[in-house]
């Protein structure tokens, strides 16, 4: 009768499967682990012929977990997550913490939110890694590997733990004084049908209808327009050359309207929603570097609170 042997090198290899069982996919579970795609294959590989029985079935277009690979992901997971907040624990006994921490953030909250802040937070926390993916698409923070996500309030995934790090934000329409002056300015939100509208495409692919409030209701239009933008930049540099009206946080057109090149119209229906969140799950440990970095937003109040 044979029986396996449990070696040191498991150890690294079974971090590796986890890595694999959480993305689905070598390439991702490599980019997190900071090792080749190929060198995880080999490691898998390893791992696969020490255990006799196969964890993964691979082909060109898809990764996933074997019978046997599901029920060694489940009965792991919890003492290897258990293992890492142990490490990540010991961050309290060193002068200066150490670490990486993974982020994907909504696109307008890197610059209004983490601007500010991180400076301050390299200078307190020099040893501390961050790593920022900016993106308005909806992607699943868990899978894909970051330690959390910061969005807006209402675009939060449920089953989260979630913290607020910004007061409200109010949405406003903004135009250029040449445009005002060349197309005139709406007196209601329903006179934007007869305007030029720089829509805006979300992160689900779906066009988003402008979204005002009169009289404690509120309501949204579907405004026409020729150009569709997915992020703020772009469409802040079009609003100033006067291409057409624009919806937009007004944190993020403040600059526009304080120097003049952009005015703020419908100022009477103007909305305000949830501010921005910071979401992570329960189930996974929770780097003391993130810990950090969320006590110094709410410390700083770059947005308010």
């Amino acid at each position: 009768m044979h029986i396996m042997q449990f070696s040191r090198s498991d150890l690294a290899d079974f971090t590796y499967f986890l890595a694999i069982a959480r993305h689905r996919n070598f390439r991702k579970a490599g980019l997190e682990l900071g090792i080749s795609a190929s060198a995880l294959s080999h490691a898998l590989k390893g791992l696969e012929t020490r255990l006799g029985i196969r964890l993964v079935h691979r082909t060109n277009r898809s990764v996933n977990l074997t019978a046997a690979g599901e029920e060694l992901c489940n009965s792991i997971t919890a003492p290897f997550a258990a293992i890492g907040q142990a490490v990540e624990d010991l961050n309290r006994f060193r002068d200066s913490p150490t670490g990486r921490i993974r982020l994907n953030v909504v696109a307008d909250a890197a610059p209004l939110l983490l601007g500010p802040v991180l400076p301050v937070f390299m200078d307190r926390y020099p040893d501390v890694d961050v790593e920022i993916t900016s993106s308005n698409r909806m992607v699943d923070v868990v899978r894909d590997g970051y330690d959390a996500g910061i969005r807006y309030g209402g675009t939060v995934p449920q089953d989260m733990i979630v913290q607020r790090l910004s007061a409200d934000i109010r949405w406003v329409v903004t135009g250029a004084p040449a445009y005002l002056e060349r197309f005139g300015t709406p007196e209601t939100p329903y006179d934007l049908k007869d305007h030029r509208c720089l829509r805006i495409r979300l992160g689900d692919e779906s066009i988003y209808q402008w979204e005002f409030q009169r009289d404690g209701k509120e309501f949204a239009v579907h405004v026409p327009g020729t150009v569709t933008i997915d992020e703020s930049q772009t469409g802040l540099s079009l609003a100033r050359n006067g291409a057409g009206l624009f919806f937009a946080a007004e944190p993020v057109q403040a600059q526009l309207v304080s120097e003049g090149t952009a005015r703020i119209v419908l100022e009477d229906w103007s909305t305000t929603g949830p501010g921005y969140h910071v979401y992570y799950s329960s189930r996974q440990q929770v780097p003391s570097g993130l810990k950090l970095l969320i006590d110094l937003i709410r410390e700083m109040r770059p947005l308010g609170f």
